[in-house]
């Protein structure tokens, strides 16, 4: 990390030292570095720029662009050496460019603002990230779908508020996850459109005054829009609001299915696989689900990360502040943790054992009230007065009505949870 002195890319108006305490206060190189292939990507496209712009000569922009893929490749080796004075990455690459290639590196920086160049290296850097947290997310609804494919027949107790409320398919409540995540994965396509947008040509707020074509710039890195409005391209950082918005829904509905899990894996419904289990130091015979838990604590963390980036942004000035270098620190944290996350839920789902025996025992008699309320629906009863009748049914009390489960019956070795009619046999909960 640099703390110390070297020269910065602003020092010019300035004569005094920076405080070394300032200098690292100041410093982002510890945080940005990861953006270190965005930046060299970036500065080709606006090497070209130049060039055709003839703000640089054939021979200038053919060095400049050697030794920015001499840049890359010592990133990609993990040769490059950070140095004190590197304040970001735009400073630690450019600096490394000029003491390889001389003068013409000096020429790169040429109308351009670390203001706009760091808003371009982010856009580039989430796009990237976007494109591999959508192919992992669908590839989390594939497994999904599978384990619900598997256990199309396995009926479990589907519960509201916590109760047991009428019998489902495991399928179902499966699917209902997923429908979730079809969700998330459709808004951050969505997401991309927005994300897709350079704001490189648009200076320090006032745009650029060297002709720059940014038609060309956008071509060459793959942008489907330009920014039309330099002051606000410099300071919009809502695609990263959208991102972490993006990242708490869906953090909230994994949440939301771990604790659906959780409860499950306690009621014997479902075994986690080791992988995903913990024990505890010091009792022998516990198996904890802490995959589950920490899906669901991360959850808070992400959502803090938007919340933490909305306050920041709600009172800034028009432009760039430095206010902005915080989103990096939001924006890197929250890629992370989603990569994570969608691996680890994936991993859950696709080793998950179902008990058919621990959810059928669940399948009481009582959850049929509402077949019986319907029943008598058909019959030509008002369903305000068949409900009562089966709220009455479920106290036990309704003459003509008896509860077989309760009376023990049996069908193939095992107990068949039905309700008996005097006029139609059994309605058996596999029929619900």
């Amino acid at each position: 990390m640099a703390t110390g002195g070297g020269k910065k890319l602003w020092g010019g108006r300035f004569s005094g030292e920076l405080d070394p305490v300032m200098n690292k206060f100041n410093e982002s190189l510890s945080v940005d570095k990861r953006m270190w292939a965005a930046d060299i990507r970036g500065s080709k496209a606006y090497a070209s720029a130049l060039r055709a712009a003839n703000v640089i000569t054939v021979e200038e922009n053919v060095v400049i662009q050697d030794g920015l893929n001499s840049v890359f490749a010592e990133w990609e080796n993990g040769t490059f050496v950070i140095v004190a004075g590197d304040e970001d990455i735009h400073t630690a690459n450019e600096r490394r460019l000029t003491e390889l290639i001389g003068s013409a590196g000096g020429k790169l920086h040429t109308g351009r603002s670390r203001n706009d160049q760091v808003a371009t290296d982010m856009r580039i850097y989430l796009k990237d990230a976007i494109t591999g947290l959508s192919h992992q997310l669908k590839e989390l609804i594939g497994v999904a779908a599978q384990l619900a494919e598997s256990n199309i027949s396995l009926l479990m107790p589907g519960f509201t508020h916590l109760q047991p409320a009428q019998p489902i398919r495991f399928a179902h409540w499966v699917m209902s996850h997923v429908a979730a995540l079809q969700r998330d994965a459709e808004r951050l396509e969505d997401l991309v459109k927005r994300v897709d947008v350079l704001p490189l040509g648009s200076g320090a707020l006032a745009g650029n005054s060297f002709g720059i074509d940014r038609a060309l710039i956008a071509k060459e890195l793959n942008f489907g829009r330009i920014s039309p409005n330099s002051l606000d391209a410099v300071g919009d950082r809502d695609f990263i609001v959208e991102f972490l918005f993006w990242a708490s829904m869906t953090m909230i509905h994994f949440s939301q299915l771990a604790e659906d899990l959780i409860i499950y894996n306690t009621l014997k419904f479902v075994t986690m696989a080791d992988a995903y289990s913990t024990g505890s130091s010091l009792m022998p015979q516990k198996k904890n689900p802490d995959a589950l838990e920490l899906l669901r604590g991360k959850s808070g963390a992400v959502i803090g990360r938007l919340n933490g980036l909305m306050i920041t942004l709600k009172g800034l000035p028009r432009s760039y502040n430095k206010d902005l270098q915080e989103d990096k620190t939001a924006l890197f944290y929250v890629v992370d943790t989603m990569v994570d996350c969608i691996q680890i839920a994936a991993g859950v789902l696709a080793t998950l054992t179902p008990n058919a025996a621990k959810m059928r025992g669940f399948l009481v008699t009582e959850m049929l009230a509402t077949d019986l309320a319907e029943y008598l629906v058909r019959r030509g009863v008002p369903f305000r007065e068949t409900h009562h009748v089966a709220g009455t049914v479920h106290g036990g009390i309704l003459v003509g009505y008896e509860y077989a489960g309760r009376r023990g019956g049996a069908t193939g070795g095992r107990r068949q949870q039905t309700i008996e009619r005097p006029d139609a046999g059994r309605v058996a909960v596999a029929a619900s």
